[in-house]
């Protein structure tokens, strides 16, 4: 088990969970945690209790990625975080929120989030801007590719 630490831009503590380590990869970790906070509608897609989270968290990306699936195995769609690259160690990944988020549903549709937060958010860096700008392109293209995790796109 690891903590799930996500910070503000300045570093503030927004949400710690716990997580199950699926595996370690040689630039990140993947890992299983559920959803076990109430309801939340998110208008183009509901989080429930027991939702199933498969989280990709890497060291040298501006990124991560949360393949969701339903209590029962049914793909809901992938919710990825541009972030700094995640601070990985055996009891904790931590993570630096830049508050661009992408949703991409099962049939490939893909909404870019927050657009309008990022702009107007103060406490960003220029060069956390620049990264996670380059973070998202890097993103939007892992997604065109079809490259893991999103193998199962239609």
């Amino acid at each position: 088990m690891v903590t799930v630490v996500k910070l503000s831009p300045r570093g503030a503590e927004k949400i710690r969970y716990p997580a199950q380590v699926s595996a370690r990869l040689e630039n990140g970790v993947i890992l299983d945690a559920y959803w076990n906070h109430a309801r939340k509608d998110l208008g183009y897609t509901i989080f429930e209790p027991g939702d199933h989270f498969i989280e990709y968290f890497y060291s040298d990306r501006w990124f991560n990625i949360f393949a969701i699936a339903t209590a029962d195995g049914q793909r809901k769609g992938w919710y990825c975080n541009v972030a700094a690259p995640a601070l990985i160690d055996t009891e904790r990944v931590e993570q630096v929120d830049l508050l661009l988020d992408v949703w991409v549903a099962p049939d490939g549709q893909l909404l870019i989030l927050d657009e309008d937060e990022f702009a107007a958010d103060l406490t960003l860096t220029a060069e956390q801007r620049r990264n996670a700008r380059q973070g998202l392109r890097d993103l939007l293209a892992l997604i065109a590719a079809r490259h893991e995790p999103f193998t199962e796109l239609c």
